[in-house]
């Protein structure tokens, strides 16, 4: 399929209603502009009932992990994506926006505490040449509905950092997370994780090109259209202290997971480095 075809197929259909997580990130004009380009009816805001009665919620990120958790904090990020991910609403993190997700990041000797939906730590990717910086492929797992026609496609990366291994382990019978790799300079890392309603990206789909727009469109296919009497069941009641379900999304996957190798390619954009 045409990657036009494929976006105007989703613009053809009732857009998407698109939260954008707005906790102050650099990048959020262009990841609007990037969703409005795939279908979607896009909102830059951090109203909780907003962001909670969205058919989508992109919580995008650049920068320092603990600088971006502190924003995402700041704004109540933090308990509408639980709150969300509790009823299975459909969440989207880019790049620092992905690596929130774990437990904890290590950056210049520094951890900070994530929103520990998944396991594991993210830290200084080891390799020669750092920032990873520019064109890369990965490698997605068979059945990705996110990279569908997109497996042989090259995404834009700007990173220090990374998720360096995958380590959820099984939860009963549920299916197991989609884990997709990427290599810089023989170090493996998570270049994207679909996982039941969460899903998210280390690369910047925005910044990708024609690859990164139809993916985008891949993912606003995957969304739920829900009419006004769900996102009423799911807008916010009177104030309340008692915090919404926390813990990690139920998937499956092996304790340790070995990231399968991929190919990589520089490019020349510039931009701040995480």
């Amino acid at each position: 399929m045409d990657r036009r075809q494929g976006q105007a197929e989703v613009s053809a259909k009732t857009a998407a209603r698109v939260v954008v997580l707005d906790h102050g990130s650099g990048n959020v004009r262009s990841v609007v502009r990037a969703l409005e380009a795939a279908g979607a009816e896009v909102e830059l805001t951090a109203d909780r009932g907003r962001a909670l009665a969205a058919d989508g919620l992109v919580v995008p990120g650049v920068g320092a992990y603990a600088a971006t958790i502190e924003q995402i904090r700041a704004v109540g990020g933090e308990r509408i994506i639980e709150r969300r991910l509790a009823g299975a609403l459909p969440v989207l993190g880019i790049c620092v926006g992905l690596q929130i997700l774990f437990d904890a990041g290590t950056e210049h000797g520094t951890r900070s505490t994530g929103l520990g939906q998944w396991p594991g730590e993210v830290t200084r990717i080891q390799a020669s040449v750092v920032p990873h910086m520019g064109w890369n492929t990965v490698e997605a797992p068979t059945g990705s509905r996110l990279f569908a026609g997109l497996e042989a496609e090259r995404f834009y990366f700007v990173h220090s950092y990374a998720a360096r291994s995958w380590q959820m382990e099984q939860i009963g019978s549920l299916p197991a997370p989609l884990v997709t790799w990427a290599e810089h300079d023989g170090d493996r890392f998570v270049a994207a994780v679909e996982n039941a309603a969460l899903t998210a990206t280390q690369f910047h789909p925005e910044k990708s090109g024609e690859a990164g727009a139809a993916l985008l469109a891949n993912w606003l296919r995957t969304l739920p259209r829900r009419g006004a009497a769900d996102a009423d069941r799911t807008s916010p009641g009177p104030p309340t202290d008692a915090a919404p379900p926390t813990g990690p999304v139920p998937a499956t996957g092996p304790a340790a997971a070995t990231a399968p190798s991929a190919s990589t390619a520089t490019g020349h954009l510039q931009e701040p480095t995480r």
